[in-house]
């Protein structure tokens, strides 16, 4: 697709906004930008582009209708924008398109561009793509993980000197703009309750996911035990040759990836996958991503990841290399330190209740750090599944009441503490709060329990983000340790 000429408006002026704007500008399109935003981080990232000619308009005012004074041929949104933003919603009454970065970088990259291998998933996706590129790298390709983490999926797209493979992670926001992902292989992790308001329901919600599917040309990887990726794979239109490959952390059945005693195995991409099966790796290459070993939802994300690279043509002694190398991102079950014996793993990333399950589950005794703004979600499951794992648990939060409540009726017998602070609406605030959370699970832990931070909760009701929450945690237990890392 040729933007030279063309006039773009695009909705949002963060990461991706930033992207869209500079790479369109760059190749000849007369670009207008909004944002409510006007801080002065913003207005920095404005000038940047005013100075090369973008039309930058910062302002609430700016982003409440289309601009009466530009005929925009596309609209590219960020992905935070809701369907129904009125600005969002004039410009689809009027037949405008309505696009976002992945639609666009898509249409944008040259026929003999990158491949994509795309995932997405309710939880993991960060994990699977960044393993995904570590893989890649081992095979040595020139691979990137992209999209909604590491480099905008257009910079990444139309680099000039071109990767060969994009390890791309997809929200279920970005793909809901999104018609032709066309990826060589993708994969849907799990799909479980998450950004309902948004989507409007668990089955818009879903349909979104399901999009990563449409005009696959090699593999639809999908959970095996997840009956709705199932179907999403069942329902999706593709091209013709590709096939659906699961996942399961059992043996593996025909055209499935899964696990064999303490051996990773393809019985996929194999040549006579009905006899035979590829050793990918072995759980203890997977040992340093836990406090006890790899948990089963890190073992799924790594088969996934392997998959998707086998589908590319890796071999599998790369994928063992790659998954050897692989580090997690911050505050995704990071291991910060052991003290005593007991290990302290920041996972604050693990902000609804099914990503705390997964991490939970990844361990045998648990002073569990918990709590925050559940966003209604139902935590109850969580405990109950979770109950004879749970040595202590320290509530956090402003409201612990959903958290008290299923403690009370499903592990009565557990200890249940909580700071004293309540104030946490300074830096200072926030991290003497910590403090004293972290102390308190450290008055409850023995030998080799695991202090985890994994709130099944959202952090903005006492941080600003889930990174400061992970920070801070992990700082205080950093003064405990003296300094010392894991």
């Amino acid at each position: 697709m040729d933007v030279s000429g063309l006039t773009i408006l695009v909705t949002g002026f963060g990461v991706s906004g930033y992207a869209v704007a500079d790479q369109t500008m760059q190749r000849g399109a007369h670009v207008v930008v909004v944002d409510s935003s006007t801080t002065d981080a913003t207005r920095e990232r404005a000038r940047i582009l005013e100075n090369l000619g973008v039309d930058v308009r910062l302002g609430l005012e700016h982003t409440q209708c289309l601009p009466p004074d530009v005929q925009p041929d596309l609209v590219v949104t960020s992905p935070g924008w809701r369907p129904d933003q009125p600005l969002l919603a004039q410009a689809a009454h009027r037949g405008i398109p309505v696009w976002s970065e992945i639609e666009l970088a898509r249409r944008m990259q040259p026929a003999d561009g990158p491949a994509w291998l795309a995932v997405t998933g309710t939880n993991g996706k960060t994990t699977t793509v960044t393993m995904l590129e570590s893989i890649l790298r081992a095979a040595g390709l020139r691979a990137v993980a992209c999209g909604n983490v590491g480099l905008p999926l257009i910079e990444a797209a139309l680099d000039p000197i071109g990767y060969e493979v994009l390890a791309v992670e997809l929200s279920s926001f970005q793909l809901h703009w999104t018609d032709h992902v066309l990826a060589q292989s993708a994969a849907v992790l799990n799909i479980s309750e998450d950004h309902l308001d948004w989507h409007g329901g668990l089955e818009e919600y879903a349909a979104a996911k399901g999009r990563i599917y449409e005009g696959v040309e090699r593999a639809c990887v999908y959970t095996v035990a997840d009956e709705r990726t199932r179907r999403l794979v069942e329902e999706a239109d593709v091209r013709e040759g590709a096939r659906a490959i699961g996942l399961t952390l059992g043996a593996p059945g025909l055209s499935e990836l899964g696990v064999v005693e303490d051996l990773l195995v393809d019985r996929a991409f194999v040549e006579d996958r009905r006899r035979t099966a590829a050793e990918l790796a072995r759980l203890e290459d997977l040992a340093h991503l836990g406090a006890h070993g790899a948990p089963p939802h890190v073992v799924l994300d790594a088969l996934a990841a392997a998959a998707l690279a086998r589908s590319h043509g890796v071999e599998p002694a790369a994928v063992q290399a790659g998954l050897r190398a692989y580090r997690p991102g911050r505050h995704r079950a990071e291991v910060v330190a052991r003290i005593d014996g007991v290990a302290y793993v920041d996972d604050s990333k693990a902000t609804n209740p099914d990503s705390a399950l997964a991490s939970l589950r990844g361990v045998q005794s648990a002073v569990w750090i918990a709590g925050g703004l559940t966003k209604d979600a139902d935590v109850d499951e969580l405990v109950a599944l979770c109950a004879d794992r749970l040595r202590a648990v320290v509530l956090i939060g402003r409201d612990p009441g959903p958290f008290r409540e299923a403690l009370a009726r499903h592990a009565p017998d557990v200890p249940v503490l909580r700071p004293s602070g309540g104030e946490t609406d300074r830096d200072a605030d926030r991290a003497t709060y910590m403090r004293e959370t972290v102390t308190l699970a450290r008055s409850l832990a023995s030998e080799g329990d695991v202090v985890l931070l994994a709130p099944a909760a959202a952090s903005m009701d006492q941080f600003t983000d889930y990174g400061q929450r992970g920070d801070l945690f992990a700082a205080a237990v950093r003064e405990l340790a003296g300094g010392d890392g894991p």
